[in-house]
């Protein structure tokens, strides 16, 4: 069915229930049969039903049993629309137009590896041997890959499910296990108890050779007691699921009293799944994970991946995944143009639990340094897109999974939020909760909720922020006493035309200094505060605010010499600030690195993490176009890494700061990558040691990718194939993507096309491939190569990855988008003209306006960069 605003299926019948058989499944053809009986409300009298169905065959025995009668009506033959994903059942004869049914339908699917419907995972098992575990992914539209149904958000139904599968399986789904039953030939049957109301999106089983650990709640739920968690794992791997376990039974009760909504299934089971195409899916009753978004080995993995279990994990996957369980599962958006309200929010409560649990983290200071940045750096591209966004079909929806979802959905929920009040906000939210339990419900109810709490008027402020592109970045002009700030959109190109700076945002200005004017929020284009306190004033304190600030250079030098004053936070924003401002024109690469010399003293992780991604760029970028300006950056660099390099050493001290752990592996990667000899020669006699075997603690695993990436980049064919070794040998679950990521540091043009084709090789997960990709693009000595190697390569790129279009986008967006002149623009631009880029061509366009601002900012600031340099001496 055609709307205004989207394709939709025709309103002829409601689904209310499914009850799912699976059977047969057979893991020689990979495939399996099934049946589902789908309890229906009729609401127009028609011949005929609509529904989604992609790459299964349905029988042509089906029907419809009527239930007020004996009466059913036959279907009589079946039509598939390829393109749209939808199956058309003609009748034998009209449906009533009220009342209610049941249709029977007999079909067969496949057991794909695309990582999206009923899909198969490869691994070793314990025994080393190849293995296969069987799990599905619905989000956005896969459902119709497992079985035939109703594939949208806002068509909610209860489920039934019973599955066939060897005796040895385990098998898990929403619900708890109902009972199981024998049925000969080794095989028996599971089924579980009804699941509630719930998108088809969000429902899922899995099977395979599963063991777990659990723990218990330790709150008491209404008639269920202290509820079990669980995490699964296949054999062997299960003990390194402690970490998220234990964090998992803290977080239901965390949320449960947040929200003040009981968590409102039996039980949670985490599972962690071999082959995975995003870090993982919020499955009620049933999270599944990527496995090194889960597991976590003490003795043998990076800090980097404890911090991503904890972090990111804890975040986006334990937390993130959890808060889905209310936001998202219980309360899901109305359609997809409003997948923010489930990612944005999510997103940010999951930082919320984090900092609850794990206050000594900072983990404001890394969502300043790591979410904020990477949103900001999206949308101040013209190819980006509304938080809300128009989303026709199914075809549209896998691309809007992104950052702007994700991360400025979270950033401006986090400013709403710091304005209105924490406390305030979770009661808002915990209505909304309340008002639209098991429905769907739209932005606007959000923002009346939320105005219902706070009286105040929620959607006039928050509707551009939310409905329109973009972003604003404030300009501070001072004068004794004053400042006047005007507020512009940020574009990164530095090319805002007058149309495209129409929007006037509502700007809450968190300023720390307080004046004769008590103003809270910037509503209009411009304003001027009188009697403010001069000497240390700054804007946005915190970063709470989804907006930059472009202050004069002799502003942004005061406020770095008064570095004790600020948080992390502040000092991480100023950083990136400065650098947005140089990178648009508004300001110079000259006036960025004087503010980053001010830091040169600095001891916390984030803010060198901000300062050596600076620097990295610059050298990434100027050195493009003048190889030698990389030379002098690179001195540039050792004179700012030098003294904390020496401060910091190699060695760990027992119970170390973790994130001195992870300072120290930053430090020493930068300090190695701008080629500082005495970590280039220890690295290497590290390396050494580690891979020939004399000595395995050689390299501590928190510093495994920064050894591993110097000694590619020093290297030659010897240490190729000596990480390869490695990539096929360890037994860690973060071992093979650190062996992926530092292959692509190498130099050596012959290894470079080595690694290009292992990215294809069968020995790279599709999951994995754009990981060494994307530290080639990285790499000024291959960059040109991979692009030339996704053009000659391109129908195999293309049939490997396009069987999940989140793959191949992936890929596409961090292999392309690094170069600096526009001749490669037009390049790429002129391959992909005239193909069918469905799927992707949004992440074509970011690219293309990457590459275009990345060329601005060189043509711009190379003369004042160099100029910069002679003066001091480089």
């Amino acid at each position: 069915m055609m709307t205004s605003d989207r394709d939709v299926l025709p309103p002829y019948v409601k689904p209310t229930h499914y009850k799912l058989d699976l059977r047969n499944l057979n893991f020689d053809t990979f495939e399996y049969d099934g049946s589902v009986e789908i309890h229906l409300i009729f609401q127009q009298s028609q011949n005929k039903i609509l529904l989604n169905c992609k790459e299964l065959c349905l029988k042509d025995d089906g029907y419809i049993q009527l239930a007020s009668s004996d009466r059913a009506i036959a279907v009589q033959s079946i039509h598939y629309d390829l393109r749209t994903e939808v199956v058309t059942l003609d009748l034998s004869e009209d449906l009533p137009n009220s009342g209610e049914g049941v249709m029977y339908i007999k079909f067969t699917g496949k057991l794909n590896q695309e990582m999206a419907g009923f899909y198969r995972s490869a691994y070793k098992n314990a025994e080393g041997e190849n293995d296969w575990m069987y799990s599905t992914q619905f989000e956005s539209c896969d459902a119709r890959r497992a079985f035939p149904c109703f594939d949208e958000p806002n068509l909610k139904a209860t489920f039934d499910l019973s599955i066939e599968i060897p005796e040895s399986y385990t098998a898990l789904s929403n619900q708890p296990e109902k009972f199981s039953e024998s049925v000969g030939h080794g095989l028996k049957r599971v089924t579980f108890l009804t699941a509630p109301k719930m998108s088809t999106y969000l429902y899922a089983w899995a099977c395979g050779n599963f063991e777990y650990i659990e723990a218990f709640t330790e709150r008491e739920y209404s008639n269920r007691g202290r509820i079990p968690v669980r995490v699964y794992t296949t054999r062997g791997l299960v003990h390194q699921g402690i970490f998220a376990l234990e964090n998992a039974r803290k977080i239901v009760d965390y949320f449960s009293e947040i929200f003040d909504i009981e968590y409102p299934l039996p039980k949670l089971d985490l599972l962690a799944v071999h082959e995975f195409s995003h870090g993982a899916m919020e499955n009620w009753g049933l999270i599944t994970y990527r496995t090194t978004a889960v597991l976590f080995n003490e003795k043998t993995s990076d800090a980097r991946y404890k911090n991503r279990v904890a972090i990111v994990l804890i975040k986006l996957v334990v937390a993130h995944e959890l808060a889905h369980q209310w936001f998202g599962n219980l309360v899901t958006m109305d359609w997809w143009s409003e997948l923010w309200l489930n990612e944005g929010f999510a997103t940010w409560v999951g930082w919320l639990a984090t900092d609850h649990f794990y206050p000594e983290w900072d983990v404001w200071g890394q969502f300043v340094t790591e979410g904020l940045q990477t949103a900001f750096q999206l949308d101040g591209l013209r190819g980006s897109h509304p938080v809300e966004v128009p989303v026709k079909n199914a075809l549209e929806i896998d691309q809007i999974f992104d950052h702007i979802s994700y991360l400025k959905g979270s950033g401006t929920i986090r400013m709403l939020s710091s304005y209105l009040g924490q406390e305030k906000f979770l009661r808002g939210v915990s209505n909304y909760l309340k008002k639209h339990s098991y429905g769907n419900a739209t932005t606007e109810d959000l923002w009346s909720a939320l105005g219902e709490i706070s009286g105040v008027d929620i959607a006039s402020y928050m509707r551009n922020w939310i409905k329109l592109i973009g972003f604003p970045f404030l300009t501070v002009l001072e004068n004794p006493g004053q400042i006047t700030i005007k507020q512009s959109r940020f574009l990164s190109t530095g090319d805002v035309s007058p149309l495209e700076d129409a929007t006037t945002w509502w700007v809450p200005l968190m300023l720390n200094e307080s004046s004769v004017q008590q103003i809270s929020a910037l509503e209009s284009k411009e304003i001027t505060i009188q009697g403010l306190d001069m000497t240390n004033f700054k804007l946005n304190n915190g970063q709470t605010g989804f907006y930059r600030v472009n202050y004069s250079e002799d502003r942004l030098l005061h406020l770095g010499k008064m570095q004790g004053k600020l948080t992390v936070s502040d000092k991480v924003g100023l950083i990136s600030d400065a650098a947005a401002m140089a990178f648009a024109g508004h300001r110079t690469t000259a006036g960025l690195l004087n503010f980053l010399y001010e830091l040169k003293d600095e001891t916390n992780y984030f803010v060198w993490a901000s300062i050596t991604a600076q620097l990295t760029n610059l050298r990434s970028l100027f050195g493009q176009v003048v190889p030698e300006i990389e030379d002098r950056l690179k001195r540039v660099s050792l004179d700012l890494l030098t003294p904390i390099v020496e401060k910091l050493g190699w060695d760990f001290k027992p119970d170390e700061d973790f994130l001195v752990v992870r300072l120290r592996a930053l430090i020493i990667s930068a300090a190695g990558s701008a080629g500082h000899i005495g970590v280039i020669t220890e690295a290497k006699r590290r390396f050494k040691l580690y891979i020939s075997g004399e000595d395995r603690s050689a390299i501590h695993p928190n510093l495994r990718l920064a050894v591993f990436r110097i000694a590619m980049a020093e290297g030659g064919q010897a240490e190729y194939d000596a990480i390869i070794t490695e990539f096929h040998s360890t037994i860690t679950v973060d071992g093979r993507e650190i062996c992926l990521a530092a292959l692509g540091c190498t130099q050596d043009p012959a290894v470079v096309l080595q690694v290009l084709d292992l990215i294809l090789s069968e020995s790279v997960k599709v999951q994995d491939k754009h990981t060494p990709a994307i530290s080639l693009s990285n790499n000024g000595s291959a960059r040109y190569k991979l692009w030339n190697f996704v053009r000659e390569s391109w129908p195999k790129v293309y049939k490997q990855m396009s069987g999940n279009m989140v793959v191949l986008d992936r890929f596409l967006k961090n292999s392309l988008n690094k170069f600096a002149q526009e001749k490669e623009m037009h390049e790429i631009r002129d391959f992909f003209n005239g193909k069918d880029n469905t799927g992707y061509d949004k992440g074509l366009n970011v690219v293309y306006d990457s590459i275009r601002g990345n060329s601005n900012y060189v043509s711009r600031d190379q003369e004042v960069l160099e100029e910069w340099l002679k003066s001091r001496g480089y």
